[in-house]
Formats: structure tokens, C-alpha cells, sequence
């Protein structure tokens, strides 16, 4: 308590009291306490004090204030940027190209994105709340049982996890889809498991291009049938006691070689594929056919005797004779032999099977041929009316010119037959090309310069029409080296093929062409006396125009 200084008698009273006490030696201690000096303060004083507390006060409520909105501020930014991050999060799983299923720590639902809609067949709103088994069902694409369920496994364990190949989704309608997928954890910052996440895709492309990859590498890709290296493989893999005798047939198409010259690849293409058709629909269901490569083909045959081979051989070669093609009748070589005893070895098996299949080639292969070959001559003169016409006419001329030459019997008929196949090798040639009406381009007449070459390559594979060949060859050479395909010269080319050119050249002037009309006799005659000694042989066309067409030089 405090006593104002002024108050005389009320200090004189308190001073009496204080005497009393000090005997109890306790004065200085209640003096202090309940009679200190108040001192008064000046209005200045009072009024600094005032605005001393107004000012930190206003201090403090500025620093409330300013940190109020700080943090409003600052939440705000942070509400936006959480926000936005959901959102980009939310745009980034519904634009993705897997399709993406999360679920709580219980398995439900949460989200699912439009691919993850499209592959299961439920929508999000349909999803939301249920658990993942319901939506998502798996099973083996190979035993057809059900797979044991990711997320679970997941939310379990808090460890990532793939899923085993060859997984089928079942979709809500049924559809079945391969698919890949893998699915993971959601943990918060203390390491706990909060849900999963499911990424998936569908894989029915990729399978496709595996199982296409595959199918190649054990299959011809032009006839269907295995190949080379799967026969390999099945032959080691069948070479086995129980399989004894193993027979094994080897088959060859006779004049794939002179069809392509002459019909071209996709006829050649055709009769590989008839042939691999008619291989394939006459085996049995254990019986394993194959194409090595080129025209060879090989069956092989498990726990089948020698005659049952041959007998198989047989209604073989009965199809194969009446089967039609563009390019005649379909002709194979067949050749057989069986393994019966363990000790013998298999490669030596398959090549007694090859080398019977060259014997019966040798015989069956150049009757083929020849017939090929009067296939080739009527299908071109059947396309070409005027070029059988024209060959007719060369190859009787070219007889009238054998005689005048005094040629013997056998040549007489060789240079014959030679005129009559001049121009085999048109048949490879476009026949709009043939009979272009225009001037030939460039190009047309590089085609057209073709045909020696091709009218070689089809009577070069008969082994009796060789030297025919290269007289079909040199047929457009030039007396002085300008003519093709080698550019031959004087005697280095054949007189037959000198005959022909001379010949050839008169027929086609005098004939009627769809460029222009036939040329007189005298005018043709002039021509070949005008070139004689550049492009003919000067003796053979004096020759030719005195005793063959009995007219003056």
C-alpha cells in the first residue's frame, strides 16, 4: 500500500504503529511492504507511457496481420499447386496409353482411366468402390485357370509385382485380351502401403508379330510348309527306335528353272505352291513334309515300310500328272529310302532317298522339259497369232536355205526347227509391247532386245536343244559387231544364227506390222543388199537372194 507524502497525520499515526513493530524486528520487512512512497507521475509521463503500449501493440497486431496473410498467402499456393498437381497427375492417367487402375489399401476402386474403361468393359462410375477381383479377371491363356490377384499380392507384401506371361483379361461382355501388366505400392511418407496401382496393356498386336516371328522361322514363307530347319530339327527328333523303319521321300519339280525363263516367277511361285498343296493334302496326320529350298521337297515318313513309301510315292505321281497348270502339267522326281536298323545312320539314309530321286530325274526330267518347251511354242503362237505365222514362214525359208547351202539331212532340220524357235523368247515379253502400234521407247525396246537372251536360257536347260540355243542366242547379232546380246562379229557368229537374221529380217519386212505395212519384195531385197557386209553376212544374203528367192543380185 502507498500513502501520498501530504498526508501528515495519517503518517504520524503510522509511524507510532511502526515503533511497536520494530521491537518485534520485523520493521524493515512490513516498512517496505505497506508503506513505500508513491510517487505520482506527470501527465507526459502518463501520456508517454500510453503511446509507448499503443506502439507495441500496433507492432504486434501488424506482425499478426502480416503473418496471417503470409500464411493465408502461402496456403493458397500451396492449395493451388496441390491442385494443379492433382490435376496434372488426373490428366496424365486418363491420357496415358496403358490403361491404369488404382484402389484403396482395401482393394476398392478408386480411379480408373478411359483405356483401363475400354479394355475391362466397366466404366469408373460402375468401378468406383469395388473391389479390384470383380473388375479385373485374369486367368492362364494356356491351362485357362484363374490367376492369383496383383493387388492383393501387393498390398500384402508392399512390393512391386509383374505379371506372369500368357495372361488373359476376361472383360465384363467376355472378351478375352492378352495382356502385360505390372502393379505396384502406394505408401505415404511414413513408408505404410495406402492402396495400389495397376498399369496394363493390351498385347494381341505384339503376340500376333511374336507368333508370326515364330511360324517364319519354322516355315517357307511362299508355300506354307516347314522348312529346312524344322526338318532338320524333326529329323534328329524322330530318329528314334520307335519310330523304325523311318522313311524318308525326296521329291524334285522338273523344270521350275525353264517355267520361270519363260512364264516368269509368279508362274514358277504357282507351281511351288500347287506342288506343296498337293504334298500336304495326300500325308498323313504324322507325317511331316517340308521344303528344303528351291525345287526340293522332303516326307518324311515314322513307322512306315519302304513299299508303304512307294505306294505313297505312287498316288503322288498319279496327282501330280493330271494336275494342270498354266505352264503345262506339274511333273515331279521322287526318290525314297527307309531306315530299319538303329545302327544305320540317318544322313545316309536321307542321301539314298536324294540320289534315287537324281535317277529317276535323269530320265523323267528331259521329257518334261521337251514337253515344256512345245507348251511354251503353243502358248506364245496362241497369243501372238502373227508370230506363229512368222515363225512358220522363217522356218521354212530357213529350210530352203539349208538346201541351197547343200547342208546335210540332220542340219537342214536343226536350222528348221531353229527358225521355227527364233523368237521363243517373246513369250516372256509384255504383249502390249508386241504389238504397240507407236514407236517403241527406250524402255520397250531395252525389253524387246531381251528376247535372245530368254529363247537361250529356255532351250539351254533341254540337253538335246544346246546347240540350238546358242544359235536362238546370236540371232541379232551383226556381220560387223553393232548387233546384241554380245556384240559378235564375221565368224564368230554362228552361220546358223546368220541365216536366221537374214531371214528374220526379210519376213518382217514383207509381213504386215502393226507399226506399218508389208514392204515389196524388191524393196526388202534392196535392203538386205544394202546392209550386207554391216549387219548380214554378204555371202549368205548374195545366197539367199539368188537361190532362195531366185532373184538377181
Amino acid at each position: 500500500m502507498a500513502v501520498h507524502k501530504d498526508n501528515e497525520a495519517l503518517l504520524d499515526m503510522l509511524d507510532e504503529g511502526l515503533r511497536i513493530v520494530r521491537a518485534t524486528g520485523r520493521y524493515e520487512e512490513i516498512h517496505d511492504k505497506w508503506l513505500g512512497i508513491y510517487q505520482t507521475q506527470s501527465f507526459w509521463q502518463e501520456f508517454r507511457n500510453y503511446v509507448w503500449i499503443l506502439y507495441v501493440t500496433a507492432i504486434i497486431i501488424a506482425l499478426i496481420v502480416a503473418w496471417s496473410f503470409t500464411l493465408r498467402r502461402t496456403v493458397n499456393i500451396r492449395t493451388k499447386e496441390l491442385y494443379s498437381e492433382k490435376e496434372l497427375l488426373k490428366v496424365t492417367l486418363y491420357s496415358i496409353g496403358d490403361g491404369v487402375i488404382t484402389t484403396d489399401k482395401n482393394g476398392c476402386v478408386v480411379l480408373m482411366n478411359k483405356v483401363a474403361e475400354e479394355l475391362t468393359g466397366w466404366r469408373q462410375k460402375e468401378a468406383i468402390g469395388l473391389h479390384f477381383e470383380k473388375v479385373f479377371e485374369i486367368t492362364n491363356d494356356k491351362s485357362g485357370q484363374a490367376i492369383l490377384n496383383p493387388i492383393d499380392e501387393v498390398l500384402k507384401t508392399g512390393l512391386i509385382l509383374t505379371l506372369q506371361n500368357h495372361t488373359i483379361l476376361i472383360a465384363k461382355n467376355g472378351t478375352k485380351l492378352p495382356i502385360a501388366d505390372s502393379a505396384a505400392p502406394i505408401k505415404d511418407k511414413n513408408g505404410d502401403v495406402q492402396g495400389a496401382v495397376l498399369v496394363f496393356r493390351d498385347i494381341t498386336q505384339e503376340k500376333q508379330k511374336q507368333e508370326e516371328i515364330l511360324y517364319l522361322s519354322f516355315h517357307d514363307q511362299l508355300t506354307g510348309l516347314y522348312n529346312r530347319s524344322f526338318f532338320e530339327a524333326e529329323l534328329k527328333r524322330l530318329d528314334t527306335e520307335r519310330n523304325m523303319p523311318l522313311s524318308i521321300v525326296m521329291a524334285d519339280v522338273n523344270g521350275l528353272k525353264l517355267t520361270n525363263d519363260a512364264f516368269g516367277h509368279v508362274v514358277g511361285d504357282k507351281l511351288l505352291q500347287k506342288t506343296a498343296d498337293i504334298l500336304k493334302n495326300t500325308i498323313r496326320a504324322d507325317d511331316i513334309v517340308a521344303r528344303l529350298g528351291g525345287d526340293e521337297f522332303v516326307i518324311l515318313l515314322p513307322k512306315t515300310m519302304p513299299m508303304e513309301a512307294e505306294e505313297i510315292v505312287k498316288r503322288l505321281t498319279t496327282l501330280t500328272s493330271i494336275t494342270k497348270i498354266e505352264s503345262g502339267y506339274l511333273s515331279l522326281s521322287f526318290g525314297w529310302a527307309a531306315k530299319s536298323e538303329s545302327s544305320e545312320q540317318i544322313e545316309d539314309i536321307l542321301k539314298k532317298a536324294e540320289n534315287d530321286m537324281y535317277r529317276h530325274k535323269l530320265y523323267e526330267s528331259p521329257s518334261m522339259r521337251a514337253k515344256t518347251i512345245d507348251i511354251i511354242i503353243k502358248t506364245l503362237h496362241e497369243k501372238n497369232k502373227r508370230e506363229e505365222q512368222h515363225s512358220n514362214r522363217v522356218s521354212s525359208l530357213c529350210k530352203d536355205m539349208g538346201i541351197a547351202l547343200n547342208m546335210s539331212g540332220r542340219d537342214i532340220n536343226e536350222i528348221k526347227t531353229a527358225g521355227l524357235m527364233h523368237d521363243i523368247g517373246k513369250i516372256a515379253i509384255n504383249e502390249d509391247i508386241l504389238n504397240k502400234k507407236d514407236k517403241l521407247s527406250e524402255i520397250e525396246w531395252i525389253e524387246i532386245k531381251r528376247h535372245p537372251e530368254i529363247g537361250y536360257r529356255i532351250l539351254s536347260s533341254a540337253n538335246d536343244m544346246a546347240e540350238l540355243a546358242e544359235y536362238i542366242l546370236a540371232h541379232h547379232e551383226n556381220w560387223d559387231g553393232t548387233g546384241y546380246p554380245k556384240g559378235l562379229k564375221g565368224q564368230e557368229i554362228p552361220v546358223q544364227s546368220r541365216i536366221i537374221a537374214i531371214i528374220d529380217a526379210y519376213d518382217a519386212m514383207t509381213s504386215e506390222r502393226p507399226y506399218r505395212r508389208a514392204l515389196s519384195e524388191d524393196t526388202a531385197i534392196n535392203e538386205i543388199k544394202n546392209n550386207a557386209g554391216t549387219q548380214f553376212d554378204p555371202q549368205i544374203a548374195r545366197i539367199f537372194v539368188e537361190k532362195v528367192l531366185s532373184k538377181s543380185w
